[in-house]
């Protein structure tokens, strides 16, 4: 047996008083202070046999700091007595005012690229690191982009550092109206360049756009009287085919010309012969 049979009842036997555990979904997590993260993930090695560092990141918890956690992962040792593998996640919270941590590059050395995306984008320092710089954000980037008060640049509008163009600074032609996006705050209140821009103008109300743009003029409402004038006009006279002109409009004929009212071709009732 080891401390992993103990965990989590024998928690601050193992990790030492104010650590807690707990374990959800076969996942086991320990939950220990900011001074004794070091002194938790050498305990994690030798009586856990956490020989295995699989990664180290952290949550911003609005109100109570920065979670830094580290998964660690116990081979499958069959001599042992176990032929799985067994995992823990080894927490601790730091606050957002100072946030800093000892490294883990002393107890395992996979840990130096994980911390530095961790202090990239979150803001963490931690001390002791061999090569803390960044690793993945451009050189130049400004705040860290995990942090809940972090501004996506995709939403706040910034000064293009390339070739000025008309109606920017430095130019001659008309200025653009700036708009500011619906939720999105002010960034001469709330971000890298505050107090640094003029205030931006808000969108104007459905009404003052409308009183500014002129009012519609209302839309005439049909009498009853126009409505019962309306009379079914007279049809067309039927289109008749010729050689000439395929699509030619008839002539009207006149009545009684075109048949008898006796089913006869004649007008006069006859069968169109010639008279004796």
């Amino acid at each position: 047996m080891n401390g992993f049979d103990q965990l989590p009842e024998a928690v601050a036997e193992v990790f030492g008083e104010g650590a807690t555990a707990k374990e959800t979904y076969g996942l086991l997590t320990v939950d220990v202070a900011a001074d004794a993260w070091t002194n938790s993930l050498e305990i994690a090695r030798a009586a856990l046999g956490c020989t295995y560092f699989d990664w180290l990141s952290a949550v911003d918890e609005p109100g109570e700091g920065f979670r830094v956690c580290a998964h660690l992962v116990a081979l499958p040792d069959a001599d042992s007595g176990h032929p799985s593998v067994r995992r823990l996640v080894l927490r601790t919270t730091v606050p957002h005012d100072a946030p800093a941590l000892p490294t883990t590059t002393g107890v395992y050395a996979g840990a130096a690229w994980h911390e530095r995306e961790t202090h990239e984008m979150f803001g963490i320092d931690f001390t002791g690191h061999p090569h803390l710089v960044p690793l993945l954000l451009p050189d130049g980037f400004e705040g860290h982009p995990l942090r809940k008060d972090f501004v996506l640049a995709a939403r706040v509008a910034k000064a293009w550092p390339g070739a000025k163009e008309p109606g920017e600074s430095e130019h001659g032609g008309p200025r653009r109206r700036q708009m500011l996006p619906p939720g999105v705050p002010d960034p001469n209140e709330w971000g890298p360049v505050k107090g640094q821009l003029p205030p931006a103008p808000a969108r104007p109300a459905r009404g003052a756009r409308a009183a500014a743009a002129g009012e519609r003029p209302p839309r005439r409402a049909r009498s009853v009287s126009e409505g019962s004038a309306s009379q079914p006009t007279e049809r067309p006279a039927p289109r008749k085919r010729t050689a000439d002109a395929p699509w030619q409009q008839a002539a009207p004929e006149a009545p009684g010309t075109a048949g008898g009212t006796d089913g006869t071709d004649g007008t006069d009732g006859t069968d169109g012969g010639e008279s004796t």
